[in-house]
């Protein structure tokens, strides 16, 4: 017996209805769940089926870096659909060779190819593997506040506590990276925080056993876990170790990528050059499922007579490659990255300060680009966190403001597409003024 969905139906009860009795959702409680439900969006917003709009300052999972159904992207996908839909990974296609070559444009000639996967999880998976085969060590060493993916290896190699009961892979270990208001390491300053910060990571290292060691893992900026820029003179010191021990440098660079942050790939405000790249995500924000490795030219020496022992059915499926290619053009051709640089300069930054020293909830605002966070807490003195429940009550107000809201443990995080107005961010920064007065503000002592 089939059941029919009817497709035409245009409410947002009866499309929760079947989203709950057939969809198993990831990272929840499946007998909790009340879905968001949505029918369409343009831009920065996006509509339910009863018509409601919402400013969608989460980018969906931080992703959507052109916004939703730009008409450049969608037209190059549908083009590529008439021309070639898919085809298996061995074969040679020009669209797959010039997405390549557009991300190869946006680094140094330090690098040479780009290894394809399905997502971000996988790309970290292979550079883990890349890293191991070419160095003939297996540990990989990654941050305590890290998200790499829920694959085996990439769940492992995240620091955060989602990792505890997916620890099924072998060879991992893990630090304290920088994080100036919370800090491990007593810091007062930036700068105390960088030096200890790379003290701490010698230690480990040496602890570890530095001959064992493949490979470094670091998110450009740590997004999931905070968006916690790294002061000055961090990523240089993680760089001088590395090569210092003989480690590979991997960068994931699956969130903080392609203007997250106001330049193509978070590194490049530390002038350093990693040895491994991941992608994903704002690569092409999302429309067609894809992520990658940009490979250094020595690592792909190791395998020009050596066999990868890895791949995907879907490495450079044709439709990611046509979006990729679209993105990338359309992100140069409507100046999207420096958008995002000057809108978070002039708009976001000043607007989450003054934020900051309105509300006494806000212990920490830290960003650059379209991509900050505002840690709420109910003692600033304490800097003691928003409990759940608190931001389960922000969330919910913020949604019936109109606002989709990126919430992470006690964070607010702000994260609208690349190429948001500034008329949408001080749209965006009215409303949480005004959740921020009516209701965090309760939980403060």
């Amino acid at each position: 017996m089939t059941i029919g969905i009817d497709l035409n139906h245009s409410s947002n009860e009866y499309v929760a209805q079947q989203d709950l009795e057939n969809v198993f959702h990831s990272w929840s409680v499946q007998g909790s769940l009340n879905p968001l439900v949505i029918k369409s969006g343009l831009g920065s917003k996006l509509w339910d089926f009863e018509g409601k709009e919402y400013l969608d300052f989460s980018s969906q999972l931080v992703n959507t870096n052109i916004g939703h159904q730009h008409p450049k992207v969608i037209a190059a996908i549908k083009a590529q659909a008439d021309e070639l839909i898919t085809i298996a990974p061995a074969t040679a296609n020009l669209t797959r060779s010039l997405a390549a070559k557009k991300i190869l444009e946006l680094v140094s000639d330090h690098f040479k190819k780009i290894f394809f996967t399905n997502a971000g999880a996988d790309a970290n998976e292979n550079a883990i593997r890349m890293a191991r085969l070419f160095t003939g060590r297996d540990k990989v060493l990654s941050t305590y506040r890290s998200y790499h993916g829920n694959t085996g290896a990439a769940i492992v190699a995240t620091g955060d506590a989602r990792r505890q009961p997916n620890e099924y892979s072998r060879g991992h270990a893990h630090f304290f990276g920088p994080y100036l208001y919370r800090s491990e390491f007593h810091a007062e300053n930036e700068a105390q925080e960088s030096t200890r910060a790379l003290q701490h990571l010698r230690r480990v290292i040496e602890s570890e056993g530095a001959s064992g060691i493949a490979a470094i893992l670091l998110e450009g900026i740590p997004g999931t876990a905070g968006v916690l820029v790294p002061p000055a003179g961090y990523m240089q010191g993680v760089r001088a170790l590395c090569d210092e021990f003989g480690i590979i440098l991997i960068m994931d660079e699956v969130m903080s990528g392609f203007g997250r942050t106001g330049k193509w790939f978070a590194f490049e405000h530390h002038g350093i050059t990693p040895d491994l790249i991941t992608f994903a995500k704002g690569v092409n924000s999302g429309y067609v499922p894809v992520g990658g490795v940009i490979i250094s030219e020595k690592i792909c020496q190791h395998f020009h007579d050596k066999m990868f022992p890895g791949g995907l059915t879907y490495s450079g499926h044709p439709l990611a490659m046509a979006s990729i290619v679209a993105t990338i053009d359309t992100m140069r051709e409507e100046g999207i990255i420096e958008n995002a640089a000057q809108i978070g300069a002039e708009a976001i930054a000043p607007g989450l300060e003054a934020l900051a020293q309105k509300h006494a909830c806000i212990g920490n605002v830290r960003g650059v680009g379209v991509f900050w966070a505002m840690e709420l807490v109910s003692d600033a003195a304490a800097k003691t966190p928003f409990t759940a429940a608190a931001m389960g009550e922000v969330k919910k107000a913020l949604l019936a403001a109109g606002l989709l809201p990126f919430i992470a443990d006690n964070r607010i995080h702000v994260v609208p597409p690349c190429n948001v107005s500034a008329d949408d961010v001080q749209k965006a920064l009215a409303i949480y003024d005004k959740v921020l007065s009516e209701v965090a503000s309760q939980y403060v002592k």
